[in-house]
Parts: structure tokens; sequence; C-alpha cells
């Protein structure tokens, strides 16, 4: 004599068949009931370490060729460290900017390899940009921010201008 499948369900121990024998198929467990209080499964952000910029007028190389797109990396602490025992740092601490940008630019055009005396040639303006550039990814730690349209609620980033919120 065979049971149906809910008679099998019904009573686990009663008789030798199962749900598998009688064609009912495995059981499936419950689903898990998110509570309230229980923690969001965590997301695996990437860091990003590497920026790209472009100067406003660009380094001009001895050939005569300029130099505008570039990439720059997150600072480390040595990067901050190793230019305080630079002696023309000791000597005249303006120049501490310019061995720190000489360390994180990482690529500038077509140079081969950027170094605080490519640093040293630049335009006033490139080098205050490259100043504010700095600051912008390492104190802040990127040079846009999430913000929320207040009247549709959507989600978007704009691209902050300066070296402080709300300068431009």
């Amino acid at each position: 004599m065979r049971r149906s499948a809910a008679a099998a369900v019904a009573a686990p121990g009663a008789g030798a068949e199962t749900a598998a024998e009688v064609g009912a198929g495995p059981i499936p467990a419950p689903a898990p009931v998110a509570s309230a209080s229980a923690p969001a499964p965590a997301v695996r952000q990437t860091l990003r370490t590497e920026f790209p910029f472009q100067l406003p007028r660009g380094y001009v190389d001895e050939s005569g060729t300029v130099h505008q797109d570039g990439v720059m990396r997150l600072a480390t602490a040595r990067d901050e460290l190793v230019p305080l025992r630079d002696v023309r740092v000791q000597e005249n601490p303006a120049y501490l900017s310019v061995v720190l940008l000489g360390r994180v630019i990482t690529r500038l055009g077509t140079v081969p390899m950027v170094h605080d005396g490519i640093v040293e040639n630049m335009f006033a303006s490139d080098l205050a940009f490259l100043q504010d550039f700095y600051r912008q990814i390492n104190a802040e730690g990127h040079t846009r921010a999430a913000v929320q349209c207040p009247h549709c609620a959507e989600p978007f980033e704009v691209e902050l201008g300066g070296s402080r919120l709300g300068e431009s």
C-alpha cells in the first residue's frame, strides 16, 4: 500500500516509505527570515590608488614637447616622511611639495621617469594644480562626492572643485 506524498511528509516515521520513494522529491529548507537587527552582508569594495589628471598648461620637456596627461597615486606615510630628511627641504621648507609630488606622480605624458627635477621645472599654475589635486585625493580620499537629488531622491556623484567642500 502506497501513501501520498502529503501523508509521507505528515508522518515521517510512520512507515518504511520516504518522500523520495513516493515521488515528492526533497523538501526544501525554509528560507531564512531577515530581521531588522541582523547586519547586512558586507560588500567588498576596492580601493582606488591611482588618479588621472590633466595639467592646465603642461610640462615642457627639453625637446619642446608639452606633456599634460598624468597619473598620481595615493601617498604613503613614507612618501611624506622621506622628503623631510632631504637637505633641500631642510634649507627651504617650500621645496617639500616639489619633492613629495616627484614621488607620487607615476606618469606624465611620455616622460620616461617623473622625479622632483621634472616637478621643479613645471609652471607655477601646474604646480598649484598638482598641490590641490594631491590634497583632494589624499586628505578627502577622492575627488567626487555621492549626493542625492532633493526632488527625485536619485543618487549621483559630483566632482569637487577646490581644496575644500563648497569652494570652486
